[in-house]
């Protein structure tokens, strides 16, 4: 069953009005990848989108290329989020194939920077955190037989931290890559135009409705676009054009926050940068520290992770203190290197934590974001599940669990969410080598343990936000919250 007519584009005499199968909006790298799959099947499709992409994850991330090395103890314990794991896993087994389609249609010779990952366990982190961190990921290499080898931290070329943050365990796993977004966002705009497909340099400003199904949007030059699906593929800024939906509907949906990354590309004093990636598990509510080599003795060094309610385009002198002081866990001579470019990027989390995939309360209008970290690694996935599913095909039920209107996600128990806030924060002031009496750190624990508890007792008696949502207790983002549980109590 086909969804769409199959119009071709048109427009009309003053110019101002477009017609299209589909219209994408959001030119990151999920929207390009769902414009590319639709194109090459022949659809007549639209992606909207600023060239510079102001408040993109995508042009700024570091771009990990795996899964395994994203393991923590939260994301194996909960249900949905080994589906998420899952979802990383399969489309790991894409990549391939995906990259050498888009270098066969684009003007790129390279997508991937690097070839392995290498994941160290170092003297900075916390044994709940980095030690468990690490025994996760290799639970779930093991789980789904995926290769990796022990290495010995004292033989891993490139890496020489100072002796106070070096290394007690390492592994190398083969098959964990990085990309360079850059040169991956440049193919997939090149193979969709020369596919067929539509770029507009134009953000939309609102979706329009017409009986109770989508019919395009209206740009900022106010031009219309027109279209039977509608895809929100914008990042941050998708929660802004759901105001065409019924209240009671749109408050049914996790509102998207921010969780800005601050990350430094440098050139090395002596022009070097290692083979592989070179990375932390998960910690202090971020990716973990990574080293991403970028070609021509560039690395990418990143990347904290802030919650705000609203996306970020400068960094703050706290986000670059942390990153400058953590180069002693990699190079201790990296405060040598040249800073080329200060990197801000702003990652689409929604308030339960996990995707927002699928219709969204009124036919032909979609949702596809809320990846928070994954959406890179995730595109060639989500971009054909996507492409079945507007065009009335077989697709991935599997994903049918993060549809957008739905109750919170409950990815933690109340305690859990708890110790996870308390342990994380905690981490922060080891990781940034805090100097503080022997004495203070149980203290600081009590104090956090009680306020935390404090805010979770006050946000609703069941549900449970993800972890760091609690820890940044943020007014704005409490009152979101609060509004969430609210129109799910009152729905039910």
């Amino acid at each position: 069953m086909r969804l769409f007519s199959g119009p071709q584009m048109s427009t009309n005499n003053s110019g101002d009005s477009k017609i299209f199968d589909a219209v994408v909006v959001g030119n990151g790298t999920l929207g390009l990848s769902l414009g590319l799959e639709l194109a090459r099947r022949g659809v007549q499709v639209a992606v909207l989108g600023k060239a510079s992409r102001p408040f993109a994850a995508s042009a700024v991330a570091g771009a990990m290329n795996g899964c395994f090395g994203e393991a923590t103890p939260g994301l194996l314990q909960s249900e949905h989020g080994r589906t998420k794991l899952a979802m990383d896993v399969r489309a790991t087994a894409l990549w391939n194939d995906w990259e050498q389609s888009i270098i066969e249609a684009s003007d790129e010779r390279v997508i991937r920077s690097a070839e392995g990952t290498i994941i160290i366990l170092n003297t900075i982190g916390v044994p709940e955190i980095d030690t468990a961190g690490y025994a996760s990921i290799r639970a779930a290499l093991d789980e789904y037989d995926e290769p990796y080898e022990d290495l010995d931290p004292d033989q891993i070329d490139w890496l020489a931290p100072e002796p106070t943050s070096r290394p007690m365990k390492a592994m190398f796993i083969p098959n964990e890559h990085a990309v360079d977004s850059a040169a991956l966002l440049r193919g997939l705009a090149t193979a969709f135009v020369r596919a067929g497909g539509t770029l507009i340099d134009e953000q939309a400003v609102e979706v329009l409705v017409d009986n109770g199904r989508a019919t395009g949007v209206v740009l900022e030059s106010t031009d219309v676009v027109s279209a039977p699906s509608v895809v929100l593929a914008a990042g941050v800024a998708s929660g802004d054009l759901l105001g065409c939906l019924p209240p009671d509907v749109r408050a049914r949906i996790p509102a998207i926050v921010s969780g800005y990354g601050v990350a430094l590309l440098l050139e090395t004093e002596d022009s070097t940068a290692p083979d592989h990636v070179i990375r932390t598990p998960n910690r202090a509510f971020a990716c973990g520290l990574h080293v991403v080599p970028r070609g021509d003795g560039t690395i990418y060094l990143g990347a904290t992770n802030n919650i705000s309610t609203q996306p970020r385009t400068s960094a703050r002198i706290d986000d670059l203190n942390l990153l400058l002081g953590s180069t002693r866990q990699m190079r201790s001579d990296l405060v040598e290197g040249a800073v080329h470019r200060i990197m801000v990027g702003n990652r689409p989390v929604p308030l339960d934590g996990f995707p927002l995939l699928g219709e969204v309360g009124i036919d032909g209008l979609w949702m596809m974001t809320g990846t928070y970290r994954d959406g890179l690694h995730q595109s060639p996935l989500i971009a054909k599940d996507f492409a079945a599913r507007l065009l009335g095909e077989e697709h991935d039920t599997t994903l049918d669990v993060f549809t957008p209107v739905r109750k919170p996600i409950q990815a933690l128990s109340r305690q859990d969410c708890l110790e996870t806030a308390v342990r994380h924060t905690l981490a922060l002031g080891y990781e940034q080598d805090w100097g503080i009496p022997v004495d203070w750190p149980p203290l600081i624990e009590e104090q956090l343990r009680g306020m935390f508890q404090r805010s979770l007792d006050e946000l609703h008696p069941t549900f449970v936000p993800p972890a760091e949502l609690l820890a940044f207790d943020d007014p704005e983002i409490t009152a979101a919250l609060s509004a969430y549980y609210r129109a799910h109590d009152e729905a039910s």
